[in-house]
């Protein structure tokens, strides 16, 4: 017993003092060259790490930094920089025959830089691809040192015509991932990087992602494999990616497959740099959903909701969430393609569907959002969103909306056409009666704090230069038919002409003041003022002169307008409402 002890003591010690001895044995700097090298090679990058050390109880070698160049047509500073990078190594080989075998690759705290030039090509295109070797001057010799025969007899033979599409060679139809670099690793890691994306010659601010964890199992460029990825998003929210990958794209790294699950939490729409200011967007957005490229369309599904919408710049956040279902198209080449949602507001839905182009500048849209009456209660919510003011202390109640929009533009400056219809609903705490009291005397009115509204409809057109309604026609069975055209202004003031034609009992004293005995007349008028608190003028001149004119058309003698001025003095004097 006492001997197994001794002989276990003794192995102990020896593995103790080899741990100790050998990163002293082995020099794993003699390792550098080779590591900078093949990664080089494999990437087709200039790829560049530190001192080198050597832990026999973690079997791996530790570089104190490492350095990838960037894609010179984009940038001369490097593509990746990070403090450390690990490369677990087979210690068996490493110690008896001093051989570099690889099989894990960890990257600490790395910065990355993604850039985007003006035709959409990423600075990570060319990850992995090999430049195409110089041709050779004319009557010089290829290679230095060989014959020309020599230099013919190391030149591989040139590829035959096979069968195929447009009669290419062998060498054309094969896969792009075919002339990939041969380097695998079974597990690659990327712990706590950051991530900044930007276009080339840009204004904007970069966007950057924190706290980036990338694990990939059973690496290699010419093969699928799993992987997961997370992150802190741009001004706040995190996401989360879980799939699989590749091959990688021989020729554009960007277009390789992709197969993931994603999720989003807590997105920030107008922290996060992915819209531009100007537009007015804002919200906060949970998305789940899939996301398959094949290397050339990615198709993008799921569901969101988005808390604190905000849709116009001068709009405030709604106090209740907005759902979406969507599916969208992406081709990764054109930055376009097709798109198509459900967007829900308790029992309210439109469907929006249409297609996009992602440009640097901006993202343009050409869609369509069709509402079928939808509930207005469900959507008075969403009116500040959109930046809608009603009159103060007013809000709908009830009834219906329909509409079909058109939206084009780019999202800073879209224009939105189309007609809107409101039935059965009411104004709650205005009074429209009372209001019009200042362009008629009104009769037989029953006078109370709300509007009851059958039908309001008009063809509206919403532009960054301000709201333009057209074709305004407004049914209040209490008071008559309203209508007429005007203008919203970007500070929500009103420019409105407009033509009262008051029904029953509701049109009283100014038509008979005026001696005119038509009680189906119409009236014009004016509305001024805000959004928030409208003004109705009379525009006594317009009916005056198409009352009037038809009685002395060839403008001698006297004016029959003139014998009712008297009795409208009061009326125009008074003070609008």
């Amino acid at each position: 017993m006492k001997r197994a002890l001794k002989i276990i003591g003794i192995v102990i010690a020896v593995l103790v003092l080899l741990v100790i001895a050998l990163p002293f044995i082995v020099d794993v700097n003699a390792f550098r060259p080779q590591i900078e090298s093949e990664l080089s090679s494999s990437l087709g990058r200039e790829v560049k790490v530190g001192n080198l050390k050597l832990s026999i109880l973690s079997g791996s070698v530790s570089a104190d930094n490492l350095a990838i160049s960037d894609d010179p047509a984009f940038s001369n500073q490097p593509f990746v920089r990070a403090k450390a990078l690990d490369v677990g190594v087979e210690l068996m080989p490493l110690i008896f025959s001093k051989s570099l075998q690889v099989n894990e690759l960890t990257i600490t705290d790395p910065q990355v830089a993604l850039l985007r030039n003006a035709t959409g090509k990423w600075n990570f295109s060319s990850i992995g691809s090999k430049p195409a070797p110089e041709p050779a001057s004319a009557g010089q010799p290829a290679e230095t040192g060989k014959t020309p025969e020599a230099q013919k007899a190391s030149q591989p033979a040139a590829p035959k015509a096979t069968p195929g599409k447009s009669g290419e060679t062998a060498a054309a139809q094969a896969s792009p991932a075919s002339s990939n670099p041969s380097l695998s690793v079974g597990k690659l890691s990327v712990k706590n990087g950051t991530l900044s994306m930007e276009n080339v010659g840009a204004h904007e601010k970069p966007q950057i992602y924190s706290k980036v964890n990338i694990t990939v199992q059973n690496f290699a460029f010419n093969a699928q494999f799993p992987f997961t990825m997370s992150a802190d998003l741009p001004g706040g929210g995190s996401m989360k990616l879980d799939g699989h990958a590749g091959p990688i794209n021989a020729t554009d790294a960007s277009l390789t497959p992709l197969d993931a699950k994603i999720s989003v939490s807590g997105l920030d729409i107008e922290k996060s740099g992915f819209v531009n200011p100007a537009s007015g967007l804002g919200g906060v957005v949970d998305f789940n959903g899939t996301v398959n490229s094949n290397g050339r369309e990615a198709q993008a599904s799921g569901s969101a909701g988005v808390a604190k919408l905000k849709a116009s710049p001068k709009g405030s956040p709604a106090p209740k969430p907005v759902d979406l279902k969507f599916n969208a198209t992406y081709d990764l080449q054109k930055q376009s393609g097709p798109m198509n949602a459900d967007v829900t507001l308790g029992k309210a839905v439109a469907k929006l569907s249409g297609t996009y182009q992602i440009e640097p500048a901006a993202t343009t849209l050409n869609a369509k959002l069709a509402a079928d009456n939808m509930p207005v209660d469900d959507l008075v919510t969403l009116l500040p969103a959109l930046g809608v003011t009603l009159p103060a202390g007013s809000h709908l109640e009830g009834g219906t909306l329909t509409a079909n929009f058109t939206i084009a533009g780019p999202t800073d400056r879209l224009v939105i056409n189309g007609p809107v219809q409101l039935a059965n609903t009411k104004l709650a705490g205005f009074d429209l009666g009372s209001k019009l009291s200042s362009v008629a005397k009104l009769a037989g009115v029953n006078a109370g704090p709300d509007t009851t509204i059958q039908n309001f409809s008009t063809d509206a057109r919403v532009a960054p230069e301000g709201i333009q309604t057209k074709n305004v026609n407004l049914n209040v069975p209490s008071i008559g038919v309203i209508t007429g055209n005007g203008t919203v202004s970007p500070q929500n003031a009103l420019n409105y002409q407009m033509n009262a034609k008051f029904s029953g009992g509701a049109l009283g004293g100014l038509s008979e003041i005026a001696g005119l005995g038509n009680k189906n007349a119409g009236i014009p008028f004016s509305i001024e003022g805000t959004t928030s608190d409208p003004k109705f003028v009379p525009n006594v001149k317009g009916m005056l002169g198409s009352e009037f004119g038809k009685f002395n058309p060839g403008g001698q003698g006297q004016n029959p307008a003139n014998n009712v001025m008297n009795s409208l003095q009061g009326l125009i004097k008074k003070k609008p409402q």
